[in-house]
């Protein structure tokens, strides 16, 4: 019994390890494919085949660590710009992502918490793009808002899911 169910584990293992299928598949509606000239911002869907899943926490601009419950004097020095926070936020997204043993480019979702959609989001779109590179765009959400919790001051949060291979 024990030899049977030792061959059997033994053969599952065979059969993943020969599993070529890449950890994250992009899926794309007709017409939105990138071959098809298609300017998508984002991808329909990701579809995960293996890999460990990270979900990332909301990340603003706010310095980390900083108080809880928040003190506004310790954002006074952040640039309140759209693109410019949600640069801050990329490098804090990537450095998390590092931490956890992955790169920007496992991301496999975004939900963009943005106040003033019309007046923001092409900032922060092109500024997660320039950090996702002209090759990867993950599935997405945007959500508009009245304003973040943190400080008024802000524009955006983001939080992610990432699937590290």
């Amino acid at each position: 019994m024990v030899k049977k169910l030792l061959i059997g584990l033994v053969s599952l293992l065979i059969l993943v390890s020969c599993d070529n299928r890449p950890a994250v598949e992009y899926v794309h509606l007709p017409g939105t494919e990138p071959a098809s000239g298609a300017n998508m911002p984002f991808t329909s869907a990701m579809k995960v085949n293996s890999g460990t899943v990270v979900f990332l926490s909301g990340i603003t601009a706010a310095p980390v660590p900083h108080s809880h419950p928040h003190v506004p004097s310790e954002f006074d020095h952040v640039d309140f710009d759209a693109a410019a926070q949600t640069e801050q936020i990329m490098l804090r997204m990537t450095e998390t992502l590092k931490a956890a043993g992955g790169d920007i480019t496992d991301v496999i979702q975004v939900t963009k918490f943005i106040v003033d959609v019309g007046e923001n989001q092409n900032a922060i779109t092109a500024t997660m793009n320039k950090h996702f590179g002209e090759n990867h765009r993950p599935a997405s959400t945007t959500i508009g808002i009245v304003r973040l919790a943190t400080d008024p001051r802000f524009l955006v949060e983001l939080e992610a899911v990432a699937v590290i291979k």
